[in-house]
């Protein structure tokens, strides 16, 4: 049985992304008035934002994710109720609040609220967080001994990394679009998925430019890329090796990096022609407005660019083959929008010095 929407399904009803975008749509409707009484709602029960399974908690991620609104007396209630485990609800979080984190922090001596701590910190992100973070790198304290990472990595939860000199490096870009359902004739922006006509050296699948930005459109200008980015990868082989990697010219030109890290030759293709097309003949296209940074951050259902990631595990930034740098995230897919019964994400980042595009899946 397939829903109206092309999904198929074995009920009688809607889909489940079809029931996350009418969810989605309903809390786009919220007036100005709902919105300042949820902020009440929430403020007088703060405590409960610390439970993923509550109304309150749902509601918060609304309004940080659909509406991209981070209102500070909800973050000065959530910092006096110790509520750490939401970090994003401190994105760009006013001064006495980032003073008030960095308190808790110097006094707790639980690595597990270090580590909520640090990525709250890493949330709001001013210089003075940056100065905070290299000095607990350089100087430990007693909890640093029972976490496995360096503040360093906890900032790129928060889309940003720094070096032993302090110097910043923006890991995440700030503007983000969706990819919506429509006529990809009329708009050439984004393109997911286009069938090449060389194959994959591992399976024999034929490759795909996962993804094509043309960043020469007035809404992809942010992208600070010049020309045109074009990730390819081999759809089938992609989500068993830990990266893959092609390098793009500016005239659309991409070239998939051979042989995939940790994979042998003669693997298994599970990529059939049927499938294949289906992920070719997709009809998302780049949204004509931008929406708010968390805005796929919390969706099991968002093609996004730009923005926030919807880490299935945890945030992961590749190193460049090339310069060694974190490269930065661009967009995240999820596969089962472009191909029915298949799971996971899909994480595409770029090294704009080095024309690099890396690919990665996660999955539960």
């Amino acid at each position: 049985m397939n829903h109206h929407c092309g999904t198929s399904i074995g009920f009688k009803g809607v889909c489940w992304k079809c029931k996350s975008e009418q969810d989605r749509n309903k809390v786009l409707a919220w007036t100005e008035e709902q919105i300042a009484s949820k902020i009440q709602q929430l403020i007088a029960h703060v405590d409960r934002l610390d439970d993923w399974d509550t109304d309150e908690y749902e509601a918060c991620c609304n309004l940080l994710e659909v509406h991209g609104i981070y209102p500070p007396a909800l973050q000065r209630a959530a910092l006096d109720a110790k509520v750490f485990s939401l970090e994003r609800l401190y994105y760009k979080a006013p001064v006495d609040v980032r003073d008030g984190l960095i308190t808790s922090l110097m006094y707790t001596t639980d690595p597990r609220e270090a580590s909520e701590l640090m990525i709250c910190l890493a949330m709001q992100g001013d210089d003075q967080v940056l100065k905070m973070l290299l000095e607990l790198e350089q100087n430990p304290q007693p909890w640093r001994e029972q976490l496995y990472v360096n503040p360093s990595i906890y900032a790129q939860a928060a889309g940003w990394t720094f070096d032993q000199e302090g110097n910043r490096r923006e890991l995440n870009y700030t503007t983000c679009y969706a990819m919506e359902k429509g006529d990809k004739s009329a708009d050439k922006a984004a393109d997911i998925g286009r069938l090449r006509e060389d194959s994959c050296p591992h399976c024999g699948c034929p490759l795909v430019d996962i993804l094509v930005l043309d960043g020469r459109e007035k809404r992809l200008q942010f992208l600070m890329i010049e020309g045109i980015f074009t990730a390819t990868c081999c759809p089938n082989c992609c989500c068993f090796s830990e990266a893959v990697f092609s390098r793009f010219t500016k005239d659309g030109g991409s070239t998939p990096v051979f042989p995939y890290n940790e994979l042998i030759d003669n693997l298994e293709n599970y990529i059939d022609e049927d499938t294949l097309k289906e992920l070719c003949s997709n009809s998302y296209i780049l949204g004509k407005t931008p929406v708010p940074l968390f805005y796929g951050a919390g969706s099991e259902d968002l093609n996004t660019i730009g923005g926030f990631a919807s880490w299935v595990q945890d945030s992961q930034y590749i190193d460049c083959p090339d310069c060694s740098q974190s490269m930065k995230y661009v967009a995240q897919i999820q596969w089962d929008t472009i191909m029915d019964y298949s799971e996971g994400t899909l994480y595409i980042e770029v090294c704009p010095d080095c024309s690099i595009a890396s690919m990665h899946h996660q999955q539960t």
